[in-house]
């Protein structure tokens, strides 16, 4: 199994003894590394049925369940953490996504392929083409990505919608676990944000 950086980090954000929902858990991977940090109450949302039963053979808590049509089983503040790693861009309805998130949790992590990245825009200027790269390897009709974004974008979306951004973590690659300092929609294949309810300070 590839390890997986961003995973990894996300893990790091979360303090142990949190209340956790994963959306979009896939097949409980993540789940997986918090449980073994020694977080108890954790619980994924996957609409795919072939991934919950691989979560339930691994002894997770996984429901059945369409993000896209918001989280009305579960109360307001009812987690600490909720989180969408790598799926904000499948998702058709991301605000309605991103307020239930931050409606039910007191902070929700974001995380998402950054399409300002320098070799996108390399790609694009030099072929004329969508990208095709490592972390995006399938062509424009075969890919389940359908709301593209940069870090840009995300930060210009919290700032209109008086979502705080507690911590922005640009990550070089996945593979490896390089994080970028400066210029992250450049130099950021993916962006993680730790986001609360709120006005920017």
């Amino acid at each position: 199994m590839i390890r997986r950086f961003d995973q990894d980090i996300i893990v790091s954000l979360i303090p142990e003894g949190s209340r956790v929902l994963d959306l979009g858990c896939g097949s409980g991977d993540l789940l997986i590394k918090l449980k073994q940090k020694g977080t108890s109450d954790i619980r994924g949302v996957e609409i795919d049925d072939r991934c919950i039963a691989v979560c339930v053979r691994k002894g997770l808590t996984v429901f059945h369940g369409d993000i896209d049509e918001g989280l009305g089983d579960y109360d307001d503040a009812s987690f600490d953490y909720v989180v969408l790693n790598q799926t904000l861009q499948v998702v058709h309805r991301p605000t309605l996504v991103i307020e239930e998130m931050l409606r039910v949790g007191n902070r929700a992590i974001v995380s998402f392929p950054n399409f300002g990245y320098f070799r996108i825009r390399g790609y694009l200027l030099v072929k004329g083409q969508m990208p095709k790269v490592d972390f995006l390897p399938r062509d424009w009709y075969d890919t389940p990505n359908i709301h593209l974004s940069t870090i840009a974008d995300f930060k210009e979306f919290c700032r209109t919608r008086k979502i705080a951004i507690e911590r922005l973590i640009g990550l070089r690659s996945c593979a490896t676990g390089k994080t970028v300092k400066r210029f992250q929609n450049l130099l950021s294949q993916v962006g993680i944000f730790v986001i609360t309810a709120g006005r920017e300070p």
